[in-house]
């Protein structure tokens, strides 16, 4: 049995060996390469491709060199503000200034297809899936120099952390299959409490959509909760997608749970621009649609609202894949703010509120692009800045922390940006998940 077992093995590797030859061969047939980038409120969209061969683009994980680091603009310097992480993902700060450092990663499942196979050999070189440490660190910089000199174990034992947030006497944190509560008293570098489950939320799905963000609203009274879809377009039915797709509100109790908004296809990063009460959030659209489509978006979140998911993408444009067709709701569906551009993978999100940079940064956004899989040439794998006038964005995404891809070595990626903060000093602290390290941007003039 065994002998059986282990050809049969054998033999699936190399189907796989050779299905990932073929599709390399067929480079000629899949849709052409873009060097396009659609950004901004009113993106022009291309045609939806239909074609057998789309995009596998997957980068390749390689360490940093010695002595190199991401790139920022002229007047900001980067350095390391902590390394040797496993996967960090998220990041949040604590009032007394400590930052919570979310260390989860994708956990590789079984293939249930040709196609499955290959994306996990490709997932695995670009260091997208592995085991999942499931803890949250505490990093503290005692001596204000920006670099962490303390670190500990602050939960362990945990399901995938994603989202965290604060308030009161309690720390809240988002799971991939729940929300926890934690009794917690500012300065406390561990919680030793088993804390107590609030809420239950789906898990599982369509390429390791398991990250679970959680936020608090500026008066204190709700928390919302990111949850992405469980399939691509629809394609395992509607009916699988309850309470996915979606931001959720709740009491902070866990009780009075409703769907705030939905028909987003994998939001991640939430957050409130400085005295605004208007949540936005960054989504990841649908892949396999073409090069150039549909752009991943930052978007205000209306209450009530729905953009589309699974059935059409920016505002009302059908996606023909997904069936039953429902007209209907497409009529309803509301087009998002601010393009980013296709298969930039945002995660991270914040609003700079702090007076370190440059007057011009205030109110803006920073977001942190994990980058692409299913485009040529790559596109994301940085940290953008969105500038924001009067609550809304004003003008074109400007590059903010790049250098993340090799410039020597074609499709190698030494890090990966998800997770981005401002720590007490006002710098932009950047998860970093494949070169596991925290990287911190600050002015220096």
């Amino acid at each position: 049995m065994k002998a059986k077992t282990r050809l049969a093995l054998i033999i699936c590797s190399a189907l796989a060996a050779i299905a990932v030859s073929c599709s390399l061969m067929f480079l000629s047939l899949r849709e052409a390469a873009s060097g396009q980038e659609i950004v901004g409120p009113s993106p022009t969209l291309s045609q939806a491709y239909r074609g057998w061969f789309p995009t596998l683009n997957f980068s390749k994980a390689r360490p940093w060199p010695e002595n190199t680091s991401p790139k920022a603009p002229s007047g900001f310097s980067v350095s390391r503000y902590a390394s040797g992480l496993e996967h960090p993902r998220w990041l949040y700060m604590l009032p007394n200034g400590d930052v919570l450092v979310a260390e989860s990663s994708s956990i590789e499942r079984t293939p249930k297809s040709i196609r499955d196979r290959i994306q996990v050999w490709f997932q695995r070189g670009a260091g997208a899936v592995g085991p999942s440490a499931n803890r949250i660190t505490l990093l503290r910089d005692a001596n204000g120099d920006g670099v962490a000199d303390y670190r500990n174990t602050f939960l362990s034992g945990l399901n995938q952390p994603f989202g965290m947030a604060f308030l009161g006497a309690m720390l809240y944190v988002a799971n991939t299959d729940g929300v926890w509560q934690y009794p917690y008293h500012g300065g406390e570098t561990s919680i030793e409490s088993k804390g107590r489950k609030i809420l239950d939320l789906p898990a599982g799905g369509y390429n390791n959509h398991w990250t679970r963000n959680i936020v608090v609203n500026p008066s204190g009274a709700k928390l919302y909760i990111s949850v992405g879809s469980g399939s691509n377009a629809g394609e395992n039915g509607i009916e699988n997608e309850f309470h996915r797709a979606s931001i959720l509100e709740a009491n902070l109790d866990g009780s009075g749970l409703r769907v705030f908004a939905w028909g987003l296809r994998n939001p991640t990063g939430m957050a409130w621009p400085p005295h605004s009460n208007t949540l936005w959030t960054v989504v990841n659209e649908r892949d396999l649609l073409g090069n150039d489509l549909p752009p991943d978006y930052l978007t205000s979140v209306k209450d009530g609202a729905f953009y589309g998911w699974p059935y059409s993408y920016w505002g009302q444009r059908v996606d023909p894949r997904v069936s039953p067709q429902r007209p209907d709701l497409v009529a309803t569906a509301i087009a998002p703010d601010y393009s980013l551009g296709a298969h930039v993978a945002p995660l991270g999100l914040t609003f700079y509120s702090a007076n370190q940079f440059p007057n011009r940064y205030y109110n803006g956004a920073f977001v942190g692009e994990h980058g692409s899989w299913n485009r040529r040439p790559f596109a994301g794998y940085k940290v953008v800045f969105i500038p924001f006038r009067n609550w809304h964005p004003d003008g074109a995404p400007e590059d903010f922390l790049t250098g993340f891809m090799s410039a020597d070595e074609p499709g190698v990626a030494y890090g990966r940006p998800v997770g981005v903060a401002i720590d007490r000093t006002g710098a932009l602290l950047v998860a970093d998940d494949v070169g596991n390290a925290i990287w911190r941007v600050a002015a220096t003039k």
